[in-house]
């Protein structure tokens, strides 16, 4: 179920970066898109933490799809478009609403700013 004022409000942050301290910010990329079965919520969105050299910390998104390897001969399939990355690791997530997709993001750049011992703005 989309809430319209959620959505409206993750549509707002398109484009914004924020500082949070010790050198990382964070930016969000969200567009509507016409809903298809890679994006059926109609949106499509790349929310991202970054050190201060704009290396990618860690992210949610589906700008691109998730590749897994097949079972055929080693070739890779596209099954799966949200997303989150971390680090060098990619593991399916699971969209729910936009409040949802903002809260897991900040909890993860909460985790991740704890576990740097900075103290966020």
């Amino acid at each position: 179920m989309i809430i319209k004022w959620e959505l409206e409000a993750l549509l707002s942050m398109d484009g914004e970066v924020y500082e949070v301290g010790g050198g990382l910010w964070y930016k969000f990329e969200v567009k509507i898109v016409d809903p298809s079965p890679n994006r059926p919520h109609g949106i499509r969105y790349n929310l991202t933490l970054h050190d201060r050299g704009n290396k990618r910390i860690l992210g949610i998104d589906n700008a691109h799809a998730l590749k897994r390897k097949s079972r055929n001969l080693g070739r890779k399939r596209r099954i799966e478009f949200d997303h989150r990355h971390d680090g060098k690791n990619v593991k399916a997530y699971e969209y729910r609403s936009a409040a949802d997709l903002l809260q897991d993001f900040y909890d993860l750049v909460d985790k991740e700013l704890q576990i740097r011992g900075i103290k966020g703005k």
